[in-house]
C-alpha cells in the first residue's frame, strides 16, 4: 500500500449496487462487495469500506473515514459536522430526490399535521422527525421504529418514511400528508482531512469523474456524415445551444459532425437529421461528460 491512502466510505444495503456501477462509469472497479464490508477496489490510493448509509456521516465526522457517500437526510439526522463536497443525483431507483413523509392510515381521520397533536409517530428518522414537529409547535411522542415501518402505521396514529416513488406507500393503503424532509445523496469529507492536500485533491478527482458519470446517464453521443451543400440545414435541425465538432472526410463534398444530446430527443432528432441529408448516422452511450 502507498503511504497516502483515502479512506472512503460507500453505502451498504439498497444503495450499493447504484453506487458500485456508478463508480464503475466513472472509471473505477470495485470486486468483493457482496462478501465483504472491506471491497477492493482498482485504485492504490483508495481504501474501501462499506457502511450502513445511516452511519456514514458519525465515521466521517470523527475522522474514522475521510470521505464517504450518504444521504442528507442521515447527515442531519445525525447532526454531523463535515464538508459537504458535493450533490450527487443518483440513487436505487430514480434520479429524483427521496422523501422523508409523514404518512397515515386511508381510514384514518387525520388530514393534515395538525391533527396529530399528543399523537404518536414512528419512523427511523426520529431526530429530524422530532425537529419537523418541535418547529411547527405539535406536541407529539415520535418512538424509533427498527424497519417494516410501514406495518406500524396502523398500530400508532402517524408514521415517517421514505419514499421515492410512493409506490410501497400506497400498496399499504396509506396517505401522505406532509413532507418532512426532502433528501439526496452527498459525497462529505471529514473536516480535517479537507485540509490535506493529497486527500483533499482525491476527493476532487473523485467528485469530477463521479459527477461526469451522473451527467452522462442522460446523455448520447451523435455523429453522421454529412454534405457540405447540407451543412446549414444540419445546423438548424441540431439543438440551438449545441456546437458540433466538425471534421473533414475522405471525400472533400462531405463532413463529419458529432454532437453530444439529451438521450430523451434523440428519438425525434435522428429522424429529422436524415430527412435533412444526414447519412451513416450513430448514436453511442457515455461513460462520463466533463464540462
Amino acid at each position: 500500500m502507498p503511504q497516502e491512502v483515502l479512506k472512503l466510505g460507500i453505502p451498504a444495503g439498497s444503495l450499493s449496487a447504484a453506487t458500485i456501477e456508478l463508480f464503475r462509469k466513472a472509471g473505477f472497479n470495485i470486486s468483493g462487495a457482496g462478501r465483504s464490508f472491506l471491497p477492493a477496489i482498482d485504485d492504490d490510493q483508495i481504501q474501501l469500506t462499506m457502511l450502513r448509509a445511516q452511519e456514514m456521516s458519525r465515521y466521517v465526522a470523527d475522522g474514522v473515514l475521510d470521505a464517504g457517500i450518504t444521504g442528507y437526510d442521515w447527515i442531519m439526522e445525525n447532526a454531523s459536522d463535515v464538508v459537504e463536497v458535493c450533490e450527487l443525483a443518483y440513487s436505487k431507483a430514480t434520479s429524483k430526490p427521496a422523501r422523508w413523509v409523514l404518512a397515515v392510515p386511508e381510514e384514518s381521520k387525520v388530514k393534515k399535521t395538525q391533527d396529530l397533536k399528543g399523537g404518536i409517530i414512528a419512523t427511523e428518522l426520529v431526530n429530524v422527525t422530532k425537529k419537523f414537529f418541535a418547529d411547527k409547535n405539535i406536541d407529539v411522542k415520535v418512538e424509533f421504529s427498527w424497519g417494516a415501518t410501514e406495518v406500524k402505521a396502523r398500530l400508532v396514529d402517524a408514521i415517517v418514511e421514505l419514499t421515492e416513488t410512493g409506490t410501497s406507500l400506497v400498496a399499504n393503503n396509506l396517505r401522505i400528508i406532509d413532507t418532512v424532509i426532502t433528501s439526496t445523496t452527498r459525497f462529505i469529507a471529514n473536516k480535517q482531512s479537507w485540509q490535506d492536500k493529497f486527500k483533499k485533491e482525491k476527493i476532487e478527482n473523485i467528485t469530477m469523474l463521479l459527477k461526469a458519470a451522473i451527467d452522462a446517464r442522460s446523455k448520447v453521443g451523435l455523429k453522421m456524415n454529412v454534405e457540405k451543400a447540407n451543412l446549414d440545414k444540419i445546423l438548424k435541425v441540431l439543438p440551438a445551444e449545441k456546437s458540433p465538432t466538425i471534421s473533414s472526410l475522405a471525400d472533400p463534398n462531405y463532413i463529419a459532425v458529432e454532437v453530444i444530446i439529451e438521450d430523451k430527443i434523440e428519438r425525434t432528432l435522428v429522424p429529422a437529421l436524415k430527412r435533412a441529408g444526414a447519412s451513416g448516422i450513430i448514436t453511442y452511450p457515455l461513460n462520463k461528460v466533463i464540462h
